[in-house]
């Protein structure tokens, strides 16, 4: 096939060089971009009269027909073609003769695939943005329903102090609503239009960059047309949003795998979103969650791959950054797949409230309570800490939780203790004893629920 670059050169090349060159097996996802943006292009030649309104109009018919055709299914890709761009072009041509060939004028590929990707990673950062919410809302959901739940908080992964399962569930609400905002501020750095610039100098034509940009629903155009085209820093920057996204939900799903073991049962997670074994019949495995704690790791090689791509390259464009788009494309598949996954699961959970209170009270969580009900009568901290510990070394030696030691007992420790000791080291008592704005009582989690559902 001859290509549409041929002059300097033949334009002959060896099928494999083709292959090893070519990028439209990943960037025709940016199919609609590319040629909305090329329709945006069409219109501004025309608005400067660089070519004529009726050719303008010809253009704009031909692409919207392709598009069309693409959409419903009655155009293929072909993939002997070199990418995108191309393709478009080349059929574009074959449908409405010579006027095709103007469509190119005074753009470059360079400046063209930088359009594109930023459009793309636009609409991709609002689609992941629709699925952190949806997450958001059925966490928020699942709090509110288990805000009085008790549970044992951990430090370490040891029993360190009550707090609720709704707590606990928040946690990850607040990380999630950081996520959106990362994504929404790389966004504004992202959405700026690099059309115009051409190959990297800009153009001798008389040009209105800020008409494509407006028309494209970009905020400013790029100031340096250098940056215009060899600029890719909105990709590494998404990417690590999204890496930072996938942590927390490989934090979270390490949670769900401890919480659906058997030591622990806190949690049972539906059939829907689990495995069995193939030869032991008693098995209910965690796969899902596991998935996305291994996907973390592909995310943080996508991010890795671009930063190395990029950090050796003068400007301006390089071919190196053909490669921006694998990594980038596949991230953005990754943690659409992830979310929904991750929200289905979460949504269909069942919690088990009885067996989290069983572990809060053997793990003597309430250990600080007793000291600080010691301190409340006048024992400084230190010497209160140390009769705690010397209690629970009882209790643990007496098979016995705190709740249910003898007072005559605790009397052999300290005169201080009295019959109010057992209504304060009551769990449900020092949950709601935690006031402190963001902590874990029943109202601090209902304000927790109100902050998020309001940003949201």
């Amino acid at each position: 096939m001859a290509k549409m670059w041929a002059g300097r050169t033949d334009g002959a090349t060896e099928k494999i060089a083709d292959d090893f060159n070519s990028s439209i097996h990943f960037d025709c996802r940016m199919y609609r971009q590319d040629i909305t943006g090329s329709m945006a292009h069409a219109a501004m030649l025309a608005a400067k009269n660089i070519i004529s309104e009726k050719d303008a109009e010809t253009l704009i018919a031909g692409l919207e027909s392709i598009l069309s055709d693409l959409e419903n299914g009655s155009l293929v890709f072909d993939m002997e073609c070199e990418d995108i761009h191309m393709f478009v072009e080349q059929v574009l041509t074959e449908r409405i003769g010579e006027v095709g060939k103007k469509l190119h004028t005074a753009r470059s590929r360079n400046d063209q695939v930088a359009l594109d990707i930023r459009m793309y990673l636009r609409d991709e950062s609002e689609y992941i943005t629709d699925l952190l919410k949806k997450l958001v809302s059925t966490i928020t959901n699942r709090a509110e329903e288990y805000k009085s739940a008790i549970m044992p908080g951990y430090t370490h992964l040891q029993r360190a102090q009550p707090i609720t399962f709704g707590h606990h569930l928040m946690a990850y609400a607040m990380m999630f609503l950081r996520d959106m905002g990362r994504i929404s501020d790389c966004k504004k750095r992202m959405n700026v239009s690099p059309i115009g610039s051409c190959a990297l100098a800009g153009t001798t034509y008389d040009t209105d960059r800020r008409f494509e940009a407006k028309k494209l629903g970009f905020d400013d155009i790029c100031l340096n047309s250098l940056d215009g085209v060899s600029d890719r820093d909105f990709c590494a920057e998404l990417l690590s949003c999204f890496a930072i996204l996938m942590m927390h939900l490989s934090r979270f799903s390490e949670e769900i795998i401890l919480w659906s073991s058997w030591e622990f049962k806190f949690v049972e997670l539906s059939d829907a979103f689990t495995t069995g074994s193939s030869i032991m019949p008693q098995k209910k495995n965690p796969d899902m969650a596991e998935l996305v704690r291994g996907k973390t790791g592909r995310v943080y090689g996508d991010l890795m791959a671009l930063l190395t791509t990029l950090k050796g390259l003068p400007l301006a464009y390089n071919k190196d950054m053909q490669e921006d788009k694998e990594s980038i494309f596949d991230a953005c598949d990754t943690v659409k797949m992830c979310l929904q996954v991750f929200e289905g699961m979460i949504g269909t959970m069942k919690p088990i409230p009885e067996n989290m209170k069983k572990a809060a009270q053997a793990g003597f969580i309430n250990a600080t309570d007793l000291a600080d009900y010691l301190v409340k009568k006048g024992l400084p901290f230190r010497s209160a800490y140390k009769i705690s510990g010397q209690i629970v070394a009882r209790c643990i030696a007496d098979g016995l939780v705190l709740e249910t030691m003898p007072l005559d007992i605790y009397k052999t420790y300290s005169d201080l203790f009295d019959d109010d000791l057992y209504g304060e080291i009551d769990l449900s008592t020092c949950v709601e004893k935690r006031i402190s704005e963001g902590g874990t009582s029943v109202t601090s989690v209902e304000s927790q629920i109100k902050f998020v559902r309001d940003n949201l």
